[in-house]
């Protein structure tokens, strides 16, 4: 389950708990919540490690990168070799490794800059991803430091300050 699904869990659990008479306060078995909260930090890890994920697939994508442009490159001073051992296409072979090395080159920075591209959108998916669970886990958290506030019955002066504090603090 991911870590969204743990949140819905927990927005559900404190919607769907018992109203105290009188009062918009709800009571919220303490147990269920902190298991739903446990089980959302357990699962905060694994979006990490995608993360690494995809650095280690960029990495990866860049060694690639790097070893078929070593190969191209070595055909190319292969293909050197053998025309300069013929002498009467010396000029040519130096001007056909050139290209085949030009070609490597920038075969190889393709590659290169296609990866960072790939990589560069993953990690801010991740990113987004990451902000948005952040943002829902601190809500959360207020949502449920609101309930144990409410529980613990603050006077009604500590409530009206409490509340209008609350609201300065969405804005």
């Amino acid at each position: 389950m991911d870590i969204s699904a743990r949140l819905q869990q927990i927005a559900e659990l404190v919607s769907e708990a018992r109203a105290m008479p009188l009062s918009t306060s709800v009571l919220v078995n303490r147990e269920d919540l902190l298991e739903l909260l446990h089980a959302a930090q357990d699962e905060l890890p694994e979006e990490i490690k995608q993360a690494r994920w995809v650095v280690k697939d960029r990495e990866d994508l860049m060694a690639k990168a790097r070893s078929e442009g070593e190969a191209v490159v070595q055909r190319a001073h292969r293909e050197q070799a053998r025309l300069v051992a013929e002498q009467e296409v010396v000029r040519a072979a130096q001007e056909e490794v050139e290209r085949l090395l030009a070609e490597g080159r920038e075969h190889a920075r393709q590659i290169r800059l296609e990866a960072e591209d790939y990589v560069d959108a993953k990690l801010a998916q991740f990113e987004i991803a990451l902000d948005k669970t952040r943002s829902d886990i601190e809500k959360s958290i207020s949502q449920v430091q609101r309930g144990r506030e409410k529980l613990r019955g603050a006077s009604p002066a500590e409530e009206e300050f409490g509340t209008r504090q609350l609201e300065e603090e969405e804005v």
